[in-house]
């Protein structure tokens, strides 16, 4: 496996802070995304590597495996076991090789290759089986998508995944691919593919859980004297009635007008809608004597 210099990648020192590792992914995040980069193949391949860069570098673990071994951290695990394995006889009385101390890069490769791939004398050694890597994703859609199911095609590792994503998904959910990870080694199972999504907010609606929230403007007239209102939803548009005297920042509510419930066929939350009362503007000389008028006969 060739070796990726994940520091160089996101442009940051070996002693970069969290904090700084975050800042610059988030800004390279954003300079190269698919949604603002669409026919440009070499920022979707940039934008993959910046996210595998960020989650090793961003994951104090992931991070100290990685410093330590290389090109080959994501068994580092399996290695640390095996060398602590390898300390002892095998269990048909052979003599078990013993590693200490540290390892170089020849050294490891080696080493990894005789408990892997064969004996390094050139003999044939039982090979075991380990589970790939689980590899972590990001997904941003904007809320009206997530209003409905609907497929996507996601790029992992070099190879174009099509998912479908169930209407109602949350922003910060996660949701596992089976067997879409890291491959295995000497024929183990691949790992898994975890993607986390992020839910882009609407100008129109607020979300909050399945509820939606929005605010609708009324002329002065409907709102005094009662009428009607078209009112725009996710799945569209409906006629309201205004009770007469209706007053600013009056809220109404419109059952099952809401977010899809996750995974629950026709399951929805509810629509929220504030009246906004709108004050007319540059009135004539009749009209303002109509209001005159009328605040005489208020008081």
């Amino acid at each position: 496996m060739e070796f990726i210099d994940y520091y160089k990648i996101l442009g940051v020192d070996k002693n970069a802070s969290p904090d700084e590792v975050k800042k610059v992914y988030r800004k390279l995040a954003r300079k190269f995304h698919p949604d603002l980069n669409p026919n440009d193949k070499e920022a979707h391949k940039k934008f993959q590597q910046i996210n595998e860069a960020n989650e090793v570098l961003s994951d104090p673990e992931n991070r100290k495996k990685y410093d330590q071994y290389g090109k080959d951290w994501k068994h580092g695990e399996e290695f640390e076991k095996a060398r602590q394995q390898q300390r002892y006889s095998r269990s048909d009385g052979g003599r078990g090789q013993n590693y200490s101390g540290d390892f170089g890069d020849n050294d490891f490769s080696e080493f990894f290759s005789s408990m892997f791939g064969g004996s390094r004398s050139g003999g044939r050694s039982k090979e075991t089986k380990f589970r790939g890597q689980d590899y972590q994703a990001e997904l941003q859609i904007n809320l009206r998508d997530a209003y409905s199911t609907h497929k996507q095609t996601l790029t992992v590792d070099g190879k174009n995944i099509r998912i479908t994503i169930p209407a109602g998904v949350e922003s910060g959910q996660k949701i596992k691919l089976k067997g879409h990870g890291g491959p295995g080694i000497n024929g183990g199972p691949h790992g898994d593919l975890y993607i986390t999504f992020h839910i882009q907010d609407d100008i129109k609606f607020k979300r909050s859980g399945n509820d939606l929230y929005t605010s609708e403007e009324i002329d002065l007239h409907t709102a005094v004297l009662g009428g009607e209102v078209t009112i725009e939803t996710l799945n569209g548009r409906v006629k309201l009635k205004v009770a007469p005297e209706t007053q600013n920042g009056t809220k109404i509510r419109l059952k099952g007008k809401g977010f899809p419930v996750y995974k629950k066929e026709e399951e929805f939350g509810d629509l929220y809608i504030a009246y906004t009362v709108k004050l007319p503007t540059n009135l004539s000389d009749k009209q303002k004597e109509l209001f005159r008028e009328l605040a005489k006969l208020s008081s």
